[in-house]
C-alpha cells in the first residue's frame, strides 16, 4: 500500500488515523506528513500498510505542535464518535472519548502560534454530533473553528453512494481562505445538505452564522456495485450450521420474515445482510434478526458484542445458509483494495475496518472540494504576489 516516492502537490496531517483510511481515500496526490492514533492495534495496521516512520502512537492530549513536521495544507480528524453516536451514551463533547476533539484543537492552536495553521480542516463524525446536547456540541465546534478564522460548512455523505454499505457520516469542512464562489451555493442543496444539517446550521448565531458556508459538492456517478458483488466465493467461507441458520431466521419479526420468504421465492439468488438487535415488544425484550435486502450491508461496527456482528444470509436454488461477514468483505465495503493488509485475527481486522472512514467518500471529497479549494487559494496567493 505504500505510495510512490514522488512529491505530491498537497500535504496533510491525519489525526485519529486508525488504519489510514482517510489516507487511502486521499490517494497519491496527497502526502501524509504525520499521523497519530492511541490504539496499538490500529497503529500496527497503519504501519503494515503505510510505514511507521511518520506515525506517533499515543493520546492526542500528549501531542504537541512541535511533534508535527512542516506545514500541512490539511488537518484531517476522524475523532472518536462513541459519545455522539445514537448507540452510545450521548455524553457529547464532555464524554471521555469525544473530548479528544479538544486535544486535537490544542494542537491546532499550537500550529497557529507557530504560523503553521492548516489551510483546511476536516472533522468527520457521526450524525449524532448535529443534535448532541440539543445541537450545542455542533454549535461549539463551529464556533471554535470560526473564532480561529475559518469559514465553516458541513456535509452529510452516506458511503452507500459509493460502496454497498449504509454509512451516513458528517463532514465539517473549514477553510482559512474565503471560499471561491464556484465551490459554494447560496442556499442548502440536496443531496449533501440534509435536513439535519439545515436545522443545525439554523441554531448558529453571531459570527459563527456569518462564517457559515454552503459547500457545493457534486454527487458521484450512480453506484453499480451491490453487496453480493463484494462477497467471497461460497467455497472459501465458513458457513454456520443449519440449526444456527434456522435459529437466525426464527428471530425475524413477522414483517422481515415475510420479506425474506418473498425473496427466496424468486428466481434469483437472495442475499441479505443481518444484524441482531434487542427490541422492546409488548413490554419484554426480544432479540430480533433485522435484515436488509436492498443490496446494501448495514453500517459496519467494531466487534464488541452480539449486536455488532453482521451476518450474511443467502439462498440459492432452495438452499439457505448463513455466515458472518468476513474481514476482507468488511474492508471492501469500506472501499479498501484487496491489497490492504489486515490483522490476522478476524476480531482485530473487523475492529480496524469498522472504526474508520469509507475511503471512496474521502476520495470524492478530496477531488471535488478540498483540492479545488486549495488550488483556488494558491491562485489567489500568486495573484497577490504579481
Amino acid at each position: 500500500m505504500a505510495e510512490p516516492a514522488t512529491i505530491a502537490p498537497f500535504s496533510f496531517y491525519e489525526f485519529f488515523a486508525g488504519g489510514g483510511m482517510a489516507r487511502a481515500g486521499l490517494g497519491p496526490l496527497w502526502r501524509c506528513l504525520w499521523a497519530n492514533d492511541l490504539d496499538p492495534l490500529k497503529a500496527r495496521a497503519y504501519a503494515d500498510n503505510w510505514g511507521a516512520g511518520h506515525f506517533q502512537l499515543g493520546d492526542v492530549f500528549e501531542v504537541r505542535a512541535g511533534d508535527l513536521p512542516g506545514s500541512a495544507d490539511l488537518a484531517w480528524a476522524s475523532s472518536p464518535c462513541q459519545d455522539f453516536s445514537l448507540a452510545g451514551r450521548r455524553a457529547g463533547l464532555a464524554g471521555v472519548r469525544s473530548s479528544a476533539f479538544w486535544g486535537f484543537w490544542r494542537v491546532m492552536q499550537g500550529l497557529e502560534r507557530d504560523g503553521r495553521a492548516p489551510r483546511l480542516i476536516v472533522i468527520e463524525n457521526v450524525l449524532g454530533l448535529l443534535t448532541s446536547h440539543g445541537g450545542e456540541d455542533f454549535r461549539v465546534v463551529c464556533q471554535t473553528l470560526t473564532e480561529a478564522g475559518y469559514r465553516v460548512g458541513a456535509l452529510e455523505i452516506d458511503a452507500a453512494r459509493f460502496t454497498p454499505q449504509s454509512r451516513p457520516r458528517l463532514f465539517i469542512v473549514a477553510s482559512r481562505s474565503p471560499p471561491p464562489s464556484a465551490l459554494t451555493v447560496p442556499a442548502p442543496q440536496a443531496p449533501f445538505h440534509s435536513p439535519k444539517i439545515v436545522a443545525a446550521s439554523g441554531r448558529l448565531d453571531g459570527a459563527t452564522a456569518k462564517a457559515w458556508t454552503w459547500w457545493r459538492l457534486e454527487p458521484p456517478a450512480a453506484r453499480n456495485l451491490a453487496l453480493a458483488d463484494l462477497l467471497e466465493p461460497d467455497h472459501l467461507v465458513r458457513w454456520r450450521s443449519n440449526a444456527d441458520t434456522e435459529r437466525l431466521i426464527s428471530q425475524m419479526s413477522p414483517r422481515h420474515l415475510a420479506q425474506w420468504r418473498a425473496a427466496v421465492a424468486g428466481t434469483d439468488p437472495a442475499v441479505a445482510a443481518i444484524y441482531r438487535r434487542t427490541r422492546q415488544e409488548d413490554g419484554r425484550r426480544v432479540q430480533r434478526a433485522e435484515l436488509r435486502l436492498d443490496g446494501l450491508a448495514g453500517c459496519l461496527r467494531t466487534p464488541g458484542g452480539g449486536s455488532s456482528k453482521q451476518f450474511i444470509l443467502k439462498a440459492v436454488e432452495g438452499q439457505v445458509r448463513s455466515r458472518l461477514l468476513t474481514p476482507r468483505e468488511g474492508a471492501r465495503l469500506m472501499g479498501l483494495p484487496d491489497g490492504y493488509r489486515l490483522p490476522k485475527s478476524a476480531t482485530n481486522a473487523l475492529k480496524v475496518v469498522g472504526d474508520g472512514v469509507a475511503a471512496p467518500v474521502v476520495a470524492h471529497l478530496g477531488e471535488r472540494l478540498l483540492r479545488p479549494v486549495l488550488e483556488a487559494s494558491n491562485a489567489a496567493d500568486w495573484s497577490a504576489v504579481a
